[in-house]
């Protein structure tokens, strides 16, 4: 049995691991920043064992590289790594969508529903990037591959970085992201594979042309 010193250390590394990871994802701990355990520590007012944990689960998730025997950074980013994320990206959820589709039951689509309304009704709120991310997974969610789902919301998370690192260009906020994300629900609901998979795929590929426009010119 675990006693409270365990439980509380447990605590503050979860903690500290989803403050870092965010801060990462938003680009406040820049790619390629050397992260050093006291900066941290002070910054998070947790002590440095649990950072050290946090960061070590953080290179797991491909967030956070290890640089000498204790040493860490923010991983880089770049052009190359940004459309090797993409293509993985597509290939993945391409064939998680579709399992998802073959196997679909009212439950899934009743979660999809909530979901896709969910996401809609937080657009523009502070909230809208984990509603966002829910309805991406949910829409894979039913397919029957714990390990292709778990990639699939890995691979999401590195994209969602170099989301942050390109955003503000015009071409991206012209887009109507809604009506995709309508037509990628509709075809799911519907049950016809080809033309989520389509939808889904043309929502990717218009991201990853602006985010690789707007990478190439950093």
């Amino acid at each position: 049995m675990m006693d409270d010193t365990g439980s509380r250390e447990i605590s503050a590394t979860r903690a500290a691991y989803l403050s870092l990871r965010e801060m990462i994802l938003i680009g406040k701990l820049p790619a390629g920043k050397k992260l050093k355990i006291e900066e941290l520590r002070t910054m998070l007012n947790v002590g440095a064992s649990p950072v050290r944990e946090a960061l070590s689960l953080l290179t797991s998730d491909m967030l956070v590289e290890r640089i000498d025997q204790r040493g860490f950074r923010a991983a880089p980013a770049s052009l190359a790594n940004f459309e090797e994320i993409l293509t993985l990206r597509s290939t993945l959820e391409d064939m998680a969508l579709r399992q998802s589709i073959a196997r679909a039951t009212p439950d899934w689509e009743e979660r999809l529903v909530l979901s896709h309304h969910r996401m809609k009704r937080l657009a523009g709120s502070e909230t809208f990037e984990e509603a966002h991310k829910s309805f991406h997974m949910t829409l894979l969610s039913n397919a029957d591959s714990p390990m292709l789902q778990r990639y699939c919301s890995q691979l999401y998370d590195l994209n969602i970085r170099y989301r942050y690192l390109a955003a503000g260009g015009s071409t991206y906020q012209n887009r109507d992201i809604a009506a995709e994300h309508e037509e990628i629900f509709d075809a799911a609901v519907a049950g016809d594979a080809e033309a989520a998979s389509a939808a889904l795929l043309s929502h990717y590929r218009l991201t990853g042309d602006y985010l690789s426009t707007q990478l190439g010119a950093l």
